[in-house]
């Protein structure tokens, strides 16, 4: 299982949101790119990076923090925020920011036919982010709840070229009180492709809880930063567990 410490931009800072209400931000460093080296030289091989301020306009917004940290750290990036058009994806994917994935999140659920162009253009570079609140799914940067379930929102998006699906737990992202196990396991169980859990996890307890689900990767934000969760602990963890 991977670990993909977070890296979220807002205002040019690297916070963290609680359940994605931007009201309840925490700043943790001033520069998203001594944040992201700081888990790349304790042993990340991704950083998983998100435009906030390009979620919720629903276009990119901080694409030169982005492309300097692309440029600046030891690892794969793999970036989310207002992807909505193909000329995003081109652009993040391409020379422009030049990042090693992209998270379509709002754009596939709403708009199949680029999903599908864009895994077409960039097969397995293209991961797509399920958002759920109370097991729907919540599009525009979390801030439109939809009628459509989250479980099948996965089944109808594993789609050949699809790297990976991010699941996140909006109830539970950035509270530090785990993870929702039992809607994890069922999107394991539901996707198609690789599944990384995304939201609550707190405890490296969580991480080894997280791999045993059959999670492809984890995603860890406040809990790295905040000192509850040891990096190279969660990465032997994730290891031993796979192994």
């Amino acid at each position: 299982m991977e670990i993909y410490p977070a890296v979220d931009i807002k205002d040019g800072r690297a916070v963290r949101l609680e359940q994605g209400d931007f009201e309840r931000v925490t700043v943790f460093d001033d520069s998203p790119l001594a944040a992201a080296r700081r888990w790349a030289e304790a042993g990340a091989g991704w950083i998983h990076m998100v435009d906030l301020d390009g979620a919720r306009s629903g276009r990119p917004v901080n694409a030169e923090l982005v492309r300097e940290t692309v440029k600046g750290v030891e690892a794969r990036v793999q970036l989310g925020g207002g992807l909505r058009d193909m000329a995003a994806v081109e652009a993040a994917l391409g020379l422009g920011l030049g990042v090693e994935r992209v998270v379509l999140g709002t754009a596939a659920v709403e708009n199949r036919d680029l999903l599908v162009e864009a895994c077409g253009m960039y097969p397995e570079r293209i991961v797509v982010g399920i958002d759920a609140r109370d097991g729907l799914v919540a599009t525009h940067g979390w801030a439109q709840d939809t009628a459509v379930t989250a479980l099948w929102a996965i089944e109808d998006v594993s789609l050949p070229g699809v790297a990976a699906i991010v699941f996140t737990d909006i109830g539970r992202d950035g509270m530090m009180k785990g993870p929702n196990m039992e809607s994890l396991k069922a999107a394991v169980k539901a996707a198609g492709v690789p599944l990384i859990a995304s939201g609550g996890i707190s405890t490296i307890e969580d991480v080894r809880a997280v791999a045993e689900a059959g999670a492809a990767g984890a995603i860890i934000g406040r809990a790295l930063y905040d000192g509850s969760i040891n990096l190279a602990e969660a990465l032997r963890v994730a290891a031993e567990v796979s192994d």
